[in-house]
């Protein structure tokens, strides 16, 4: 009895070992999206008021959890009974994330950005709406990008165990949501972070005020940038979607370098949704997006 007892605990722990290593080559595999994953939500969880900025990205933090719980079960299902369907779900989410990136370009050059409405001049019940809209944008994106996260996870692992494949994919899912917004939480309160340095300094001269000085200054900065960055790589992950998976456009642009070819697509994407988009509005005077 004690002997079957260890022996089931060796087959765990040999489990457990093969779904560690599994689990870091498909982390590894992963590191790109989840670069443009962090600038997205960088990009999508700023904006907001000093003091709703966590609870916003707690907010969006949780969405992030439950789109996980309903990605990881249904792509295993997919992946078992009807990978076919998998490819088309992920242009659908890329012709989103590129959709989303051509509106961003297009209200930058149109001069059409979001009003920036004085705080003092909005009732508080009208904040919490555009925090809601803002955030449930924010977990749509985040949606798309988990499916594209946890599709490539799996992909590493697709010669493994079921339940290795289970184990890995699920890791490397939840390990992203925690380590994409916890970044974002770092950064978000950076200027918290510097002004907290600032008063611990004992003079103007002092590392600790200098180095608070140029956390607070840079904030706004590494926003708008990160706002750049973000734009981007919606276009670049939507455009490498329909690169690797229509082996004709791949083929079309063969002589671009892939960062290039991707971007392209993206935008040729991204415009056409948004044209349809702009289209339908006119014609049926309402919004189907946001």
């Amino acid at each position: 009895m004690t002997g079957g007892f260890f022996a089931l605990l060796d087959d765990i722990a040999t489990l457990l070992d093969d779904a560690a290593v599994v689990s870091k080559v498909a982390a590894k595999k992963t590191t790109g999206i989840l670069g443009d994953d962090l600038a997205v939500n960088a990009q999508k969880a700023s904006g907001f008021a000093s003091s709703r900025e966590l609870p916003v990205l707690w907010a969006i933090t949780k969405g992030s959890f439950k789109n996980k719980l309903i990605i990881l079960p249904v792509a295993f299902l997919l992946s078992a009974f009807a990978p076919w369907v998998i490819v088309p779900i992920l242009m659908l989410g890329g012709t989103y994330l590129a959709y989303e990136g051509a509106e961003k370009i297009y209200e930058y050059l149109s001069g059409h950005k979001e009003k920036k409405e004085s705080q003092i001049e909005l009732s508080e019940e009208e904040l919490l709406k555009a925090e809601e809209k803002k955030v449930n944008s924010a977990i749509r994106t985040d949606f798309i990008l988990s499916i594209e996260i946890v599709i490539i996870a799996l992909g590493t692992v697709m010669e493994q165990p079921l339940l290795i494949q289970i184990i890995a994919v699920t890791v490397v899912a939840f390990l992203a949501t925690v380590g994409v917004y916890g970044i974002v939480a770092l950064i978000v309160r950076m200027d918290d972070f510097g002004f907290a340095l600032i008063q611990k300094a004992d003079d103007e001269s002092s590392l600790l005020h200098k180095l608070g000085r140029i956390l607070v200054v840079s904030l706004p900065k590494v926003i708008r940038a990160l706002t750049v960055i973000g734009t981007f790589a919606m276009l670049l992950v939507a455009g490498g979607i329909f690169m690797h998976n229509i082996h004709q456009l791949h083929k079309l642009l063969h002589f671009m370098p892939s960062l290039l070819g991707e971007m392209l697509v993206g935008l040729v994407v991204g415009s056409i949704a948004f044209g349809v988009h702009m289209l339908y509005v006119k014609v049926f005077g309402k919004e189907t997006l946001h």
